[in-house]
């Protein structure tokens, strides 16, 4: 197993141009949730090259990819994950470039190896984590089954994997009133734009009462449509987060209660739907967990235990299907924030393409450690099932 181990990291090290390479492809051109044309052919093709049997499309997802590698065996099946869409306006500042190419040189690592090791090496290439869900859909079509490890990584800045997520739905909130001459008789008027204020007014005064960790926030998407017309549609985007699904779905219920009572002040009538699949909160496997910070730990990398953010990923859905981590590797400051224009040009800056080095490696070796390992495969399995 240390000798596979060990040649898997030297296939991470001759492979450092071409994920280089990948990883500045998919950064500089920037491709929304359920677009990723230009990535996900980047990707398979790479991944075809390399040998492996590649699907782009599967789950009926077009820019998703399941690529086996042919070399199977009896033994465990290792997913490994890679993510590639890219944020409105900012493009890659949450360095799913980085992801991307992390998870390919993990694969191209393993599969360099796979003849002399057991089980079976999957790539899933998973579209839309920046609010699409893509791995919901996935899960629902059976990509995950018979899979008995999944992992990823995702650049920050700090380094850690035992480290969960916040459940989170996103809802859209509609208000309608009546459009009037906003001078000549507003009283006429019935103004949508009033309701949507004063919900996020009754949010705010809200805030002092929901648990520390749990987040409501949003934005108006929708205002009117010139200051001289009483605005007769308004609408606004909220996302709903907590640590356990329960009290997000509490959280949902108070933030409805606010919307029904702004559209009853304003006269205005109200809906609220969702926009894309809830994601669930994370569990990470901490038998897993244990063996990638052990192996990220050879390279010489150090980990952060306290104050860490919490955000959302749609990996959460993954873990409560079947063993999983989601392990952060820092690349940059802790003073630069995700989803920030700092965070955008880490996610190209050579730190960040370190941090990518570093998290394929490590994937790499903990992939051959669960095929390798049958030991560390029961452990994951009775945390997993909470024996």
């Amino acid at each position: 197993m240390g000798d596979a181990k060990a040649r898997a990291v030297e296939a991470v090290d001759a492979l450092e141009g071409r994920l280089r390479s990948v990883s500045r492809e998919i950064f500089e051109h920037p491709e929304e949730k359920f677009e990723e044309v230009r990535a996900s052919k980047l990707l398979a093709d790479e991944l075809r090259a390399a040998g492996f049997e590649v699907d782009v499309g599967t789950a009926g997802l077009a820019t998703a990819i399941r690529a086996i590698h042919p070399s199977a065996a009896p033994g465990p099946t290792v997913a490994i994950l890679g993510e590639y869409d890219a944020l409105p306006e900012l493009g890659h500042a949450c360095g799913h470039n980085l992801i991307a190419a992390g998870a390919l040189g993990a694969a191209l690592a393993v599969a360099s190896v796979k003849r002399d090791v057991p089980g079976r090496l999957v790539f899933l290439g998973t579209p839309a984590e920046e609010g699409g869900g893509g791995k919901v859909v996935m899960i629902e079509a059976g990509a995950f089954r018979g899979v008995d490890a999944a992992m990823m990584f995702h650049p920050a800045s700090f380094t850690a994997v035992d480290h969960g997520s916040l459940a989170i739905t996103e809802v859209r909130l509609e208000f309608r009133g009546v459009a009037a001459h906003a001078s000549a008789s507003p009283e006429k008027g019935v103004n949508a734009l009033d309701a949507v204020i004063q919900t996020f007014n009754g949010i705010n005064a809200l805030r002092q009462h929901i648990r520390d960790g749990a987040r409501i926030h949003g934005i108006i998407t929708n205002g009117g449509a010139k200051p001289n017309i009483v605005p007769e549609y308004a609408a606004a985007e909220f996302y709903v987060r907590a640590a356990e699904t329960s009290y997000r779905d509490e959280l949902l219920a108070k933030l409805e209660r606010c919307a029904k009572g702004a559209a009853l002040a304003a006269g205005a009538t109200f809906s609220m739907s969702e926009i894309s699949p809830p994601y669930k909160a994370m569990r990470p496997n901490r038998a897993l967990g244990a063996a990638f910070t052990r192996n990220l730990e050879s390279l010489g990398w150090a980990f952060d235990a306290n104050d860490l953010p919490y955000g959302s990923t749609d990996m959460g859905d993954v873990s409560q299907a079947v063993p999983a981590i989601h392990a952060y590797v820092a690349v940059c400051d802790r003073a630069i924030a995700f989803h920030s224009r700092g965070f955008a040009e880490a996610s190209q800056s050579e730190r960040g393409h370190q941090g990518m080095l570093a998290a394929a490696k490590a994937m790499a070796m903990t992939t051959v450690d669960v095929l390798t390992s049958p030991d560390l495969v029961r452990t994951m399995q009775r945390e997993f099932r909470g024996e």
